[in-house]
């Protein structure tokens, strides 16, 4: 059993609240986060630091892969979105905290792209449909091998950081963020669920406690104003 918590964006009180909610009614559960820690709320540095002290798993969001190639690369489709998505507010959080960012950046650096545990499979925008006869005829069997694509088209609209496609079915439950819904929202016919509940846009922080593909609880906590004001 393992919860995963929708995109934080900075907020870092209302990742508090919401943690100290999840981890009142399910005490030992291993955390983790679709990624898209940072950008956009007011403390995308604090958040980045909370996931390290409680060791809650994350894997990469596009908006960390923006803020990597925007300061470790330099030129890259991600570099150039980042000035449209946020930028900002990330690095006034950062400001006279350069040995954190360092830390941050390099530890971006090694973050998978997805999670494949027995519990579901965990990933920023989740598989494309488009992968579906790909898929199907080549590597249901073996998602070990999939994941080789997925990397392959990591940078791509369709990808893993940027899809907003309908989702395949990949006969795993699907766990994923980046679509913003007003509630957390289950597809039953690609066997998804959308988690990121809309933090930074004033809305709530949700998470969801999954159990061998089952969902077994749905948790939220409203945003809290200073996070966005």
């Amino acid at each position: 059993m393992i919860a995963i918590i929708g995109d934080i964006h900075g907020c870092y009180n209302t990742l508090i609240s919401l943690y100290e909610k999840l981890i009142s009614k399910y005490k030992n559960i291993d955390l983790y986060s679709v990624g898209d820690l940072i950008d956009r709320g007011n403390f995308s540095r604090e958040v980045f630091d909370f996931i390290i002290k409680y060791k809650i798993k994350f894997i990469l969001g596009n908006h960390e892969q923006m803020f990597y190639d925007s300061l470790m690369k330099i030129k890259s489709v991600f570099s150039e979105s980042w000035k449209y998505n946020g930028y900002e507010d990330t690095l006034n959080s950062y400001e006279g905290f350069e040995k954190e960012k360092r830390k941050h950046l390099t530890m971006v650096g090694t973050i998978p792209l997805f999670y494949n545990s027995k519990d579901c499979y965990i990933s920023h925008a989740g598989i494309s449909n488009r992968y579906k006869d790909e898929f199907i005829n080549e590597y249901s069997s073996n998602l070990k091998k999939f994941e080789k694509v997925l990397k392959r088209d990591y940078d791509q609209p369709y990808g893993v950081l940027w899809n907003r496609e309908p989702l395949a079915n990949i006969g795993k439950l699907q766990v994923v963020g980046h679509t913003i819904m007003s509630e957390i929202t289950i597809n039953t016919i690609s066997n998804s669920i959308y988690i990121d509940t809309g933090a930074y846009a004033g809305n709530k922080l949700s998470a969801v406690i999954v159990e061998n593909n089952n969902i077994l609880d749905k948790i939220f906590v409203y945003t809290r104003k200073e996070d966005i004001t």
